[in-house]
């Protein structure tokens, strides 16, 4: 089967299309016809070979972390699913999701969404997980009805989803992007737009609930002030990287320091795919490119112009 691989850590012009063992389903895994699989920031860090990334991408590497496809095969312990049930998964930073065929645990499998193409579904799992297990697991958001939330990095992959579950838990949304995504901002429910360019928020003498850094860029020393006394402050960075980070997490005053580490759990999928399904939750799809274009799909993703997601379609959809 053909897939989508780096042989050493560089630029999008390293990726190549290529020939690769079929994969077999054990246990309870399933085996899934690839329909589609987006490009994350962890894909472009993971090919960049960017700093702990060389422990984990080591080369050859399949790149692809999300995949949306049908079931067509599954080991003798799965018991959740049947050949030609249409799924979406976060396959995890083990890759392998631009690829013709994948398996994955059925545990890290749910029901694609109804309502949206794979191509939509494809662009859901990482960075909608992130966003979800951020705002309601780090920040606690569904017990903050009526919160502020600021998104930092709105027009991102992280960011867009970020943007419409913060209205989904009742939230008042500030979305902080680039100034020429500011419409693309406001279309996915922001109450408030600035412009990271033109504007430091972090000098305006307001305060929110929720910050949330999805780049992650600003150190929490800077946001502090601008977190209300209960506040948090969520990074897609996992572990603090300063001492004022670790004492803003286990201090008991004051606002808090928070970093999420995505995990692959199939009931969160179901939650996004409800949402999405109800009308309540916007894919916030960009650009496809075919699997033959992997590498003008990564240069797109890693330029200024992208916002929301990039996916990749490997069979037609």
């Amino acid at each position: 089967m053909l897939a989508a691989r780096f042989h050493s850590f560089g630029g999008p012009e390293v990726l190549r299309v290529e020939e690769v063992p079929w994969p077999h389903p054990q246990g309870d895994e399933v085996l899934i016809r690839v329909q589609a699989s987006s490009v994350n920031g962890t894909d472009l860090g993971l090919r960049r070979g960017s700093g702990p990334a060389r422990l984990v991408a080591r080369p050859p590497f399949t790149v692809g972390l999300d995949v949306a496809g049908e079931v067509v095969g599954f080991g003798p312990r799965v018991t959740a699913f049947d050949p030609g049930d249409r799924v979406f998964t976060l396959i995890g930073h083990g890759g392998g999701g631009a690829a013709e065929y994948v398996t994955v645990r059925q545990s890290r499998v749910a029901a694609a969404p109804a309502s949206v193409s794979p191509a939509e579904a494809a662009a859901v799992p990482l960075a909608g997980l992130t966003a979800l297990q951020a705002l309601r697991d780090g920040a606690g958001l569904h017990l903050r009805r009526g919160a502020r939330v600021l998104v930092y990095g709105a027009a991102g992959g992280i960011g867009s989803f970020a943007v419409g579950l913060a209205r989904h838990y009742g939230a008042t949304v500030t979305g902080v992007a680039r100034g020429g995504k500011l419409d693309f901002v406001r279309e996915l429910g922001a109450d408030e737009v600035l412009d990271s360019g033109a504007v430091d928020f972090t000098r305006l003498g307001r305060t929110w609930d929720v910050i949330f850094d999805t780049p992650p860029a600003l150190p929490f020393a800077r946001v502090r002030s601008s977190l209300t006394p209960d506040g948090v402050y969520v990074s897609t960075r996992p572990f603090p990287t300063s001492l004022a980070d670790v004492r803003a997490r286990v201090g008991r005053q004051g606002p808090r320091w928070s970093g999420v580490q995505t995990k692959e759990r199939s009931q969160d999928l179901a939650f996004l795919a409800r949402l999405i399904d109800a009308g309540e939750l916007r894919v916030p799809l960009d650009r496809t490119f075919p699997l033959s274009e992997i590498v003008a799909a990564h240069r797109h993703a890693e330029g200024r112009t992208a916002r929301g997601k990039t996916v990749v379609v490997i069979h037609g959809v």
